[in-house]
């Protein structure tokens, strides 16, 4: 099969093809597995984390990819819960223990053992990929398999931000940020509070555009103020600027909820502006967001249907993957990039 390998960690300012395509061989589903052939991957900037060194994955070659949809073509042993030809999608979460004290309390999003699609096994820039069926997801009908890719993280992701907010409607929503997450959540809260308003701050004059094309009440600058304080704000850059000036639009008792992976280490000069009175005082809060849970992706994926929610995408073949990631990492953004995959 032909897939997209991660041979090795490269700054991004240095090589534009990080990832090779080779021919191997096709993986076999184990005991509880499916084999999956894949039809389309969203390319995600958690990607860019991988390749450049900053959540690498622990062994090498890896085939990046979190964002999979595909067809059953196999299955291992006691795979029983989809049949062959189902459709199904598989995100971030490729597995977890089930049995540590997170994994009973439906968090097992912060397990010890859990294992990243992608990341820590093979993924979706590949004609095929195995996955344990438990953590497979069946797509609603609703979405076509590029517009379903990026429901499986940008969107599950989003989902567990907005729901980490605990916003209640006719509450004023900031989204910092608004690329492919972004752009979703926006969607999603127009669904969900109808009655609040949505402020939207992203550097780029495009997003900002974008942002006020699919509804959203204000868009301006990072370093912007917005027109009233924020009761929560959802952050979804790797910066740390747009930290300390989210802080800074927030209400007194609101809440930030960093939906990041990482933050970069050389921009942290700006915490140095972190002031505790304009800043933190007035019971602010700021709320990490770590993976996703299973019950994360289900739910989303029955509100995307609902809705119906659809993302706006970008179209690449595999072959062109690496084009796909430098075009991310140089924020030529409008919506969610996918990969055509078969």
């Amino acid at each position: 099969m032909k897939a997209m390998l991660l041979e090795g960690i490269h700054d991004l300012r240095d090589t534009d093809t990080p990832l090779t395509l080779r021919d191997i061989p096709e993986p076999d589903p184990k005991a509880g597995e499916i084999l999956l052939r894949v039809t389309t991957c969203g390319v995600c900037h958690t990607e860019l984390d991988e390749i450049e060194g900053r959540t690498p994955p622990p062994c090498l070659p890896m085939i990046p990819g979190h964002q999979v949809v595909g067809r059953v073509a196999a299955r291992g042993t006691g795979a029983t819960r989809f049949k062959d030809g189902d459709r199904v999608g598989v995100a971030w979460i490729f597995s977890a223990c089930g049995a540590c004290p997170f994994c009973r309390q439906d968090l097992e999003n912060l397990c010890p053992e859990f294992l990243a699609t992608g990341r820590d096994m093979p993924g979706g820039y590949a004609e095929y990929m195995t996955v344990p069926a438990d953590f497979a997801f069946t797509i609603p009908d609703a979405f076509t398999d590029v517009e379903a890719a990026p429901l499986l993280c940008a969107g599950a992701i989003g989902y567990r931000s907005l729901r980490l907010t605990n916003l209640t409607d006719g509450q004023r929503l900031g989204l910092t940020g608004f690329g492919a997450s972004g752009h979703l959540v926006l969607k999603m809260a127009r669904h969900r509070y109808p009655h609040s308003e949505l402020f939207v701050f992203a550097r780029n004059p495009a997003e900002r555009t974008h942002a006020r094309e699919l509804g959203a009440t204000w868009a301006g600058d990072t370093a912007d103020t917005a027109p009233a304080p924020l009761d929560a704000i959802i952050d979804t850059t790797p910066a740390w600027k747009p930290v300390v000036e989210a802080l800074r639009n927030l209400a007194p008792g609101g809440r930030l909820v960093i939906n990041a992976i990482r933050k970069e280490a050389g921009d942290q000069s700006h915490l140095e502006k972190l002031d505790y009175p304009t800043h933190l005082w007035q019971e602010k809060e700021i709320k990490s967001v770590a993976n996703v849970t299973r019950r994360d992706v289900r739910e989303f994926l029955d509100l995307a249907a609902e809705v119906p929610l659809n993302p706006d995408t970008e179209e690449y073949d595999l072959a062109d993957a690496n084009r796909a990631l430098w075009e991310l990492k140089a924020g030529r953004i409008r919506g969610a990039k996918v990969l055509r995959i078969g």
